[in-house]
């Protein structure tokens, strides 16, 4: 790609912000002040909990969002919860998250048929995984393993549709056959399965989540979705039995990955092998995501539409969940951390600062390299924002991701769940 651009003002990621969310990247008490700020940027997106909502919209977006990505959103809440104890919006994300579960409690819901993908159901379960690892509230009639539950009928779901009779297996982008897009697999669909398959089997220690994740990551490989240098594309065609790759990169299919190679390092008490493909994955990340020009050296920016105002509504929040993953990476793998809080200190206060627009002078920005607010606004950079400034609370005051009956995982051996697998029928 070319690195020519507008003159660029250097981040110095040692400075406080003098306009914008103000925020010194190495003060835990103005980074929770920031994290406030950019929460309640977030939450001013969302209206769908009003007095006589419909009832299929209940902790959806307002169009032109999609339904994943309100998933998304409640995950960076259910982090924004566990990061800084406020509880301002448990309510409304518990709310949320069970509104949409579908008639088989496994995010499924008819309403938002023609729009299904397992990406978009995996980003639900993402947030009901996070809840159970951080000990997000469960409400009171409701048992304590609510949100485990849901992430496992996920699981359940998405198994069943792995697609042996084309390309040797995986997972169509689209869950239903009348959807546009049926006819692709991709990286993010089979990478949330994979992310899902790691995290469930660290949190439970069933060795079917390991076997599907290794299953999923050794398909992605064998069809060039994963390279051997690590770079992460974005997906293939069935129809051509997966014979060429788009080889488009975007930010948050290394991402997905990311996070479930440091759920499996951590679970093998440091496998060579998922050691090895974590520091790979974030060396392509760091060389493909960070740096879009000399002077704006680690600020985190999207490769692929970013430099060129082409970026959709999906596109624009695809930065929160590179930070997310990033971060709870470094806690999984240790050795990482320093490279990871490295890149996210620079890009937090660069976010920071291109929260700078709006009535009220604190609407969040796409390009993070332009020295202030550049007005392309909307949730996903709102998202994007807040997901990268909180990240520093994560790297600062380290929270290890629970497993089931413990607090935290070490050298002790973690507690086998039978496996609950089961085909579930259409609606």
């Amino acid at each position: 790609m070319a690195r020519i651009g507008p003159i660029l003002v250097t981040i110095a990621a040692s400075l406080g912000l003098v306009h914008g969310i103000q925020l010194d990247i190495n003060d835990t008490s103005s980074i929770k002040s920031a994290s406030n700020s950019l929460a309640f940027g977030v939450m001013s997106w969302y209206h769908n909990n009003a007095t006589g909502t419909d009832p299929t919209a209940i902790g959806t977006l307002p169009s032109p969002y999609y339904w994943w990505e309100a998933g998304a959103m409640w995950g960076s809440m259910i982090d924004y919860f566990a990061y800084t104890h406020d509880e301002s919006y448990v309510k409304s994300t518990t709310q949320a998250l069970l509104a949409q579960v579908g008639p088989n409690n496994d995010y499924l819901p008819p309403a938002y048929h023609s729009s299904l993908g397992n990406d978009d159901q995996a980003f639900w379960a993402f947030a009901c995984l996070s809840a159970a690892e951080y000990g997000f509230p469960v409400p009171a009639a409701n048992t304590s393993t609510l949100w485990l539950d849901l992430a496992e009928a996920v699981f359940n779901t998405m198994w069943p549709r792995w697609d042996s009779a084309t390309c040797n297996g995986g997972l169509r982008w689209q869950i239903y056959e009348d959807n546009k897009g049926w006819d692709y697999k991709n990286s993010i669909s089979n990478g949330g399965f994979f992310q899902i398959s790691a995290r469930l089997a660290r949190y439970t220690g069933n060795q079917t989540y390991v076997d599907w994740a290794e299953k999923t990551w050794d398909w992605m490989h064998a069809i060039g979705l994963i390279s051997p240098e690590y770079m992460v594309f974005d997906g293939t065609d069935p129809k051509i039995n997966c014979s060429q790759v788009d080889h488009t990169a975007w930010s948050y299919n290394p991402a997905v990955l990311l996070h479930g190679t440091a759920s499996l390092y951590n679970f093998t008490n440091g496998s060579q092998i998922w050691a090895d493909r974590t520091t790979g994955l974030l060396t392509f990340i760091e060389n493909t995501f960070f740096s879009p020009y000399p002077n704006a050296t680690n600020v985190m920016f999207e490769f692929a539409c970013e430099p060129y105002d082409n970026c959709n509504y999906d596109q624009h929040s695809f930065k929160a969940y590179l930070a997310r993953w990033m971060a709870k990476s470094a806690i999984l793998m240790p050795s990482i951390a320093d490279s990871v809080t490295k890149l996210l200190k620079v890009s937090a206060a660069a976010a920071a600062k291109s929260c700078s627009g709006g009535d009220n002078n604190q609407t969040c920005g796409q390009k993070w390299y332009v020295d202030g607010y550049d007005g392309n606004y909307g949730i996903g950079q709102e998202m994007s924002a807040l997901e990268t400034v909180q990240s520093l609370l994560l790297l600062a005051e380290p929270i290890v991701p629970r497993h089931q009956d413990s607090v935290s995982i070490g050298a002790q051996p973690v507690t086998k769940r039978a496996p609950r697998l089961r085909r579930l029928g259409r609606h």
